[in-house]
């Protein structure tokens, strides 16, 4: 099989930089305001009124363009993306992003399902498709941008779930080569917990149809319990077996880049696979839970600040939604060089 390199990251964050005073001045009695899912990020970044998806992707996108020259980024056989709320319900992102950026991929997949973990997913996918065939190169994007639009609504804002997600994009670049190879990924499946992410509106109605209410996340109590276990459980579960896969230990990873849910899981997931916080880069306060943007932008503000050395060996691990779906994957560190 031939090799495939994670060659360069980028990301981008709005520059709407939002306190979490925003929300405590609409904060309203709710039940679960106390629940440890819901502690409150210091920042967030929103998206613009007057910015959408595509935009984001584009920005996320311009650094790796500046530094790997237009023709390699134009001429890219795969792009995969994945949106956390498409801008027209029936469309990704993909195909406006290869039309405004000239492209003509092979192969361009919006890939919805995968949450928080789509990062590896996408990665996965890309790396199948280029061992597989004649793709060499492929574009993989990532956008959050569901923070500054359904948790900013008027009814939602008050809600403890509202304060916690922040907006953002992340991309990378893969090519067939032995520069910063991808070792081994493992993705895997729940779909007996598919059911228990669900979008609420009270009074109850189809996203679509027109009618009272505004669009939220639904939880309750004995969700968020069951959320919380599997989340402990499958992140750690996921890394330990590309560590298996691979032949390494916990201990011989480099640096652990994981979704960013809540403070909790964090300190939870470096303790189940006994790794000191500074291998375990943390992004919470600044930008809050970025779903499936959290790896790639987390990646991308530690390879800047220089704390990711050539040669290093990363782990990626997420969950996505209500515990559906667990991805990971480790990579020999070669992206370019911090600050170029």
């Amino acid at each position: 099989m031939d090799t495939v390199s994670l060659i360069d990251i980028a990301g981008y964050l709005p520059e709407n930089r939002v306190g979490a005073d925003y929300f405590a001045q609409f904060a309203a009695s709710d039940r679960l305001a106390e629940n440890i899912m819901f502690r409150a990020p210091k920042f967030r970044h929103h998206i613009a009124s007057d910015e959408n998806a595509v935009d984001m992707a584009e920005r996320a996108i311009a650094p790796l363009v500046e530094r790997n020259g237009s023709e390699l980024v134009a001429n890219v056989d795969i792009l995969i993306t994945h949106t956390q709320l498409p801008d027209v319900p029936i469309l990704g992102t993909g195909g406006e992003l290869a039309r405004r950026m000239g492209i003509t991929p092979d192969w361009v997949v919006d890939l919805h399902n995968g949450g928080c973990a789509s990062f590896v997913y996408m990665i996965k996918l890309a790396r199948q498709i280029m061992q597989t065939g004649d793709a060499s190169t492929a574009l993989i994007v990532s956008v959050q941008n569901s923070a500054g639009q359904i948790f900013t609504q008027s009814d939602v804002r008050a809600l403890a779930q509202s304060a916690v997600p922040g907006d953002g994009a992340g991309a990378c670049l893969l090519v067939k080569s032995e520069a910063a190879p991808v070792l081994g990924l493992e993705c895997r499946t729940y779909p007996e917990f598919a059911g228990d992410m669900t979008a609420a509106v009270d009074p109850p109605r189809k996203y679509w149809e027109a009618g009272t209410g505004q669009l939220h996340i639904g939880f309750t109590e004995s969700r968020i319990a069951k959320v919380f276990a599997r989340g402990n459980r499958l992140v750690p579960e996921v890394a330990l077996a590309v560590c298996k896969q691979i032949g390494i230990t916990p201990d011989e990873i480099d640096t652990l880049v994981t979704n960013q849910p809540n403070r909790l899981f964090l300190r939870n997931w470096r303790d189940a696979l006994e790794l000191p916080a500074e291998r375990h880069p943390d992004t919470f306060d600044e930008c809050g839970n970025l779903f499936g943007a959290a790896i790639p932008v987390t990646l991308d503000i530690e390879n800047r600040a220089g704390r990711i050395p050539t040669g290093s060996l990363v782990m990626m691990s997420a969950f996505a939604h209500a515990g559906d779906f667990a991805g990971a994957g480790a990579i020999r560190w070669g992206a370019a060089p911090a600050g170029v």
